[in-house]
């Protein structure tokens, strides 16, 4: 026959200093006598709930009353055939039940108490009482007095804004708090008094003790209990409830037979269909991605060490001719102003413009009190699973640190939402193209990922506006393009250049002379679509590098505050790496330069091809 455990709970409001000695005092009596349970200290008293063998139990007690605050104490007392409690905790709390309103001290002040029997007696003569509980919604839905009154609170904390809720009538009428124990009524009587009801009492010993004294009597249903009994029946005895362990709602028997109630997981309060948890996981990613933007991580100064690796091509030449080939776009004069600052360094020592580099070499270019431009960092959230990330980048926010450009980059300001883990890019996108970008979670996902994105293997459509009325609806560009990069950082095309095929389709030609195409990049070249149409003699609307009539600009980004470039990353179909099913992503083009109703054309043009 199993032994049975026998469970006690008490309390006493008494002033208590020393706290940190009598945390140990009771934590070795505890072990002592191999408790399990809560004992909660405060400088208003104590609170405990423990359980155990009944001798040793017992045992606890008569040395709790050999101590003299607590010499009288009552201990309310129920058997369960298992111990309800994990583990023994001993804690330190400002009171022992939380409640927050000053100037409520039950040891100099509480309402009269009502033993259960008279409780009893008045509903038996149906006396006009009124019943008032004051614990919390998820306790009493398992079990009130009949005709009793719920507070309607999710905390005891919350009882005094709910009490100005009261009838106006229970001012003048009998009020019987109760609560599982009593300690609630402890507080809830002085404070109901100072609010002008003048006729409370407290249920003495709480249901507890009216279930010891009076069972089942006008009460309906169970008691909620804080431990692993999670109810007990007017019997005291355990019942069939349960709580859920992830959003600690309690489940009737009923509710337990819901599919959507997993031991451990989840309940029918906290379930969410996979649709639900995913997105869920979205906004709190939206979140955090607003939240590591606010301010641009690269407005506020900062020194920014730039890495500088000198190719193998470069070997025998100086440092300074070295680093004006490198960066076409930056001025000899401005490298040779940071040199001769000693801003260029090799490990902590300044390196001379003369000095003879070797292939392979590493530099570190020092800029003090750096602050960058201003980027549009309303990045959105796509896609998001165990392997990668998949967002829509907004323009203009460059991919990488380059330029001018450091903290206020995409893939900067994603790992400080994802750190510690790091997001590795599989393909890129123009700091002024807008779209679909997606980051591998793991090098390995990246080894497999990235070589698709430079193959047919990745279906990529974009959507762009053009300068001028291509005369076919569909025509195609193999322009090789130049491996050198232009003043800007761009590329143009050149007969000896990398192997590049573009496919256009025609969506509209409208009256201002441009015209909206859908692009479909087969290889994946610098700048591919922009070059191809600058090639044709049709320029993406708003390029700042690739300008009508064959000219080249001289910036590569456009200002935050000013309109996107007219090329948009529209759509990206590939196998998942997680399912190796196909996986879509879209992104819908921004308003502007793209009216809602071109989008809405060229989306819906675009599907159904």
């Amino acid at each position: 026959m199993t032994t049975p455990i026998l469970n006690i709970a008490a309390y006493k409001f008494v002033t208590l200093d020393g706290l940190p000695e009598r945390r140990e005092q009771f934590r070795r009596a505890c072990a002592e006598h191999d408790l399990r349970g809560t004992v909660m200290l405060s400088p208003e008293g104590l609170n405990c709930f423990l359980a155990g063998a009944t001798e040793a139990v017992r045992a606890w007690v008569r040395w709790l009353r050999t101590l003299e605050e607590f010499a009288d104490i009552e201990v309310k007392e129920s058997f369960s055939e298992r111990q309800p409690f994990n583990r023994m905790l001993v804690k330190l709390k400002k009171e022992i039940i939380a409640f927050g309103v000053e100037g409520i001290d039950p040891q100099q002040r509480t309402s009269p108490k009502l033993p259960p029997a008279e409780l009893k007696q008045w509903l038996d003569e149906g006396r006009d009482v009124a019943l008032l509980d004051v614990r919390n919604d998820y306790e009493v839905k398992l079990g009130t007095f009949a005709d009793a009154q719920p507070i309607g609170v999710d905390h005891f904390r919350h009882f005094p804004e709910a009490v100005e809720k009261l009838p106006a009538d229970w001012k003048e009428k009998p009020v019987v708090m109760f609560c599982t124990g009593g300690i609630r009524c402890e507080k809830a009587g002085p404070l109901m008094e100072h609010k002008g009801f003048k006729n409370v009492f407290q249920l003495e010993g709480g249901i507890l003790k009216y279930f010891e004294h009076c069972g089942e009597a006008h009460y309906e249903g169970d008691c909620f209990v804080f431990d692993g009994r999670v109810a007990v029946d007017p019997q005291l005895q355990p019942t069939q409830a349960a709580q859920c362990f992830a959003c600690q709602a309690v489940l009737t028997a009923e509710e337990q037979q819901d599919a959507r109630y997993v031991v451990g997981q989840s309940c029918p309060y906290c379930y969410l269909t996979p649709e639900e948890r995913t997105q869920r996981r979205l906004e709190k990613r939206q979140s955090q991605i607003r939240a590591a933007v606010d301010p641009l991580p690269g407005s506020v100064p900062y020194t920014n060490r730039r890495p500088i690796n000198i190719p193998a091509r470069y070997e025998g030449r100086t440092l300074l001719e070295c680093l004006t080939e490198m960066h076409p776009h930056v001025p000899t004069a401005q490298w040779q102003a940071s040199l001769d600052a000693g801003r260029i360094v090799q490990g902590a020592r300044p390196v001379r413009p003369w000095r003879v580099v070797r292939g392979g070499e590493q530099f570190t270019h020092v800029i003090p009190d750096t602050v960058e431009p201003d980027v549009n960092a309303a990045i959105e959230i796509l896609y998001e699973d165990e392997a990668i990330v998949a967002v829509a980048k907004p323009a203009p926010l460059p991919m990488h640190p380059c330029g001018r450009f450091n903290h206020n980059t995409l893939v900067s300001i994603l790992n400080r939402v994802y750190a510690p883990q790091v997001l590795r890019p599989a393909h890129r996108l123009d700091a002024n193209t807008t779209g679909v970008v997606v980051f591998s979670r793991t090098q390995a996902i990246a080894r497999r990922l990235q070589p698709c994105f430079q193959t047919s293997e990745v279906d990529k459509r974009y959507l762009v506006r053009c300068q001028g009325h291509p005369p076919e609806d569909r025509f195609v560009c193999d322009a090789p393009i130049g491996r050198e990069a232009t003043r800007a950082g761009g590329r143009t095309v050149d007969e000896d250049g990398l192997p590049a095929r573009t496919e256009f389709r025609v969506l509209e030609r409208y009256a201002d002379t441009t015209a909206l195409l859908e692009a479909r990049p087969i290889t994946g070249r610098t700048n591919q679509i922009r070059v191809h149409l600058w090639h044709l003699g049709w320029p993406v609307e708003g390029d700042p590098v690739y300008l009508p009539d064959g000219r080249l600009g001289e910036s590569q980004t456009l200002p935050a505050a000013g309109q996107p470039m007219a090329l948009h990353a529209w759509q990206l179909r590939f196998p998942s790496p997680s399912t190796d099913e196909p996986l879509t992503l879209v992104a819908e083009p921004p308003a502007s330069p793209f009216a809602p109703s071109v989008a809405f054309r060229s989306a819906k043009a675009a599907r159904e091809t």
